[in-house]
């Protein structure tokens, strides 16, 4: 048996890998970017048109399964939103809490993308 980390209440569970279910989820708990989430779909699908890969669609649900990880866990939702808050009270690239911000962004958006990679 594999022990999980405890991440406190979740939201709802982890959403299979298919791009219904995960906007689906984003439905649930965030609705507010499902307009945001069509129009990554829709670069996505428009790039990978255009050069014929489909490492475009593959890193748009990539994303969007991580992001529903952020939004579903309120331990990463929280330190997402406190990150984003300092980036956004600093008065540039040249504050040290905008570099500090942005870290801890990428650091939640890695955590998020390893957990949903599992």
């Amino acid at each position: 048996m594999t022990t999980q980390p405890d991440h406190g209440q979740e939201l709802i569970p982890r959403p299979e890998r298919t791009p219904d279910a995960v906007r689906v989820a984003l439905a649930r708990i965030a609705p507010h970017r499902l307009g945001e989430m069509e129009r990554h779909k829709e670069q996505a699908l428009a790039a990978a048109i255009a050069d014929g890969k489909i490492g475009h669609l593959q890193h748009w649900l990539t994303y969007w399964h991580a992001q529903v990880e952020i939004e579903r866990r309120p331990d990463l939702s929280t330190r997402y939103r406190t990150a984003l808050a300092a980036v956004h009270g600093t008065e540039g690239r040249d504050d040290p809490s905008f570099r500090s911000g942005m870290n801890e962004l990428t650091a939640v958006e890695a955590e998020a993308k390893r957990a949903v990679s599992a």
